[in-house]
C-alpha cells in the first residue's frame, strides 16, 4: 500500500520539473520566436511595432530581398556554409571514427598517453588556435581559401573522445576477430563491421561537427578576406556592420538569420532517432 506522503512528495516533485522545464523551454524558444517575428515585418515596422506581436505579414517579400541583394551574395554564402558543414563534417567523423576505433581496440605503446592529450586538446578554446593556424596558413599559402576553414573542421577532439566510447560499447572484440580470422584487413574489418555497428553513435558525432562548423564565426573572420568565399555567419556580421550607413540591411540581418537556423532544425529532426541512439549508448557506457 502506497503512502499518500510519499505520493504527495512525487507528485510535487514533478510538478516543480516540469514547471522548471517549462519555464527553460520559454527562456530558450522566446529568441527563436522574436527572429520569427521579427523576419515577417517590414523594415519600417521593426522599431515601431512590438518586438513580439506580428504586423504586416511581409516574410516572403523579405526572404526574395535577402537573395537578390547585392547580386544574390547570400545564396553564395549559403553554398560556402553548406559546403564548410556538411563535408567538414562527414570527412571529421569519418576521421575522429578511425583514431576512436583504434584507440579502443588496439593496444600500443603510449596509447593512454596519446588519448590524454586528444583529451587536453578538448579544454583548448577554439579561438586560442586560430591565430596560430592564420600563422601556418600563411606560410604554405592557403590563406583565403576554402581550405583554411576547411582543414581545421575536419579535426574534433572531442568527436575522437566520443568515437572511442562508442567503439568500446558497440563493437564485440569477438567479431573484430572473426573477421581477421576470415582474412579481413583492418580497414575492411572496420568499414564492414565496426563502422555499421558505430554509426548511430556516429551520427551524433557528425551533429555536434556539424552544428560547430555551421556556427562557426571567428575562424572564418581571421582566415578569410574574400567576400565570395565568407560562409552565412561572417556574411550577415558584415552586414550588420553596415546597417549604421544602409539601414535596410537590417530586414535582411533578421531575415538571413531565420533563414541560416532552418537546415540546423532540419538536419536535427532528420536524424534524431540516431543522435538519440548514440547518446544513449554513450551514457551507458
Amino acid at each position: 500500500m502506497s503512502n499518500p506522503s510519499v505520493t504527495r512528495e512525487n507528485r510535487a516533485g514533478r510538478a516543480a520539473v516540469t514547471a522548471l522545464m517549462f519555464l527553460l523551454a520559454i527562456y530558450f524558444l522566446l529568441p527563436v520566436y522574436f527572429l520569427i517575428v521579427a523576419a515577417t515585418k517590414p523594415q519600417g515596422d521593426l522599431a515601431a511595432t512590438n518586438g513580439l506581436v506580428f504586423s504586416h505579414f511581409d516574410l516572403i517579400d523579405n526572404v526574395r530581398t535577402l537573395f537578390t541583394r547585392s547580386d544574390g551574395i547570400f545564396g553564395r554564402w549559403a553554398v560556402n556554409t553548406v559546403i564548410y558543414a556538411v563535408l567538414g563534417a562527414a570527412v571529421g567523423t569519418l576521421i575522429s571514427a578511425l583514431c576512436g576505433y583504434a584507440l579502443a581496440k588496439f593496444r600500443f605503446r603510449g596509447r593512454e598517453v596519446l588519448f590524454s592529450i586528444i583529451l587536453g586538446g578538448v579544454l583548448v578554446p577554439t579561438t586560442a588556435l586560430a591565430l596560430p593556424l592564420f600563422l601556418l596558413f600563411s606560410a604554405t599559402g592557403i590563406v583565403n581559401t576554402y581550405l583554411a576553414v576547411f582543414l581545421p573542421s575536419i579535426v574534433s577532439p572531442f568527436g575522437v573522445y566520443l568515437a572511442r566510447i562508442f567503439a568500446n560499447a558497440a563493437v564485440p572484440q569477438e567479431l573484430i576477430e572473426s573477421a581477421r580470422l576470415d582474412g579481413a584487413s583492418e580497414f575492411r574489418t572496420f568499414f564492414s563491421v565496426a563502422f555499421r555497428l558505430m554509426t548511430p553513435a556516429l551520427v551524433t558525432v557528425f551533429l555536434f561537427q556539424f552544428v560547430a562548423i555551421w556556427n562557426n564565426f571567428f575562424l572564418p573572420m581571421v582566415m578569410l578576406q574574400k567576400e565570395t568565399l565568407f560562409p552565412i555567419t561572417l556574411g550577415l556580421y558584415q552586414w550588420n556592420g553596415q546597417t549604421a550607413r544602409a539601414p535596410l540591411l537590417q530586414q535582411s540581418v533578421i531575415t538571413g538569420s531565420l533563414v541560416s537556423i532552418v537546415p540546423v532544425i532540419i538536419v536535427f529532426i532528420l536524424l534524431q532517432r540516431f543522435w538519440r541512439t548514440g547518446l544513449a549508448a554513450g551514457s551507458l557506457k
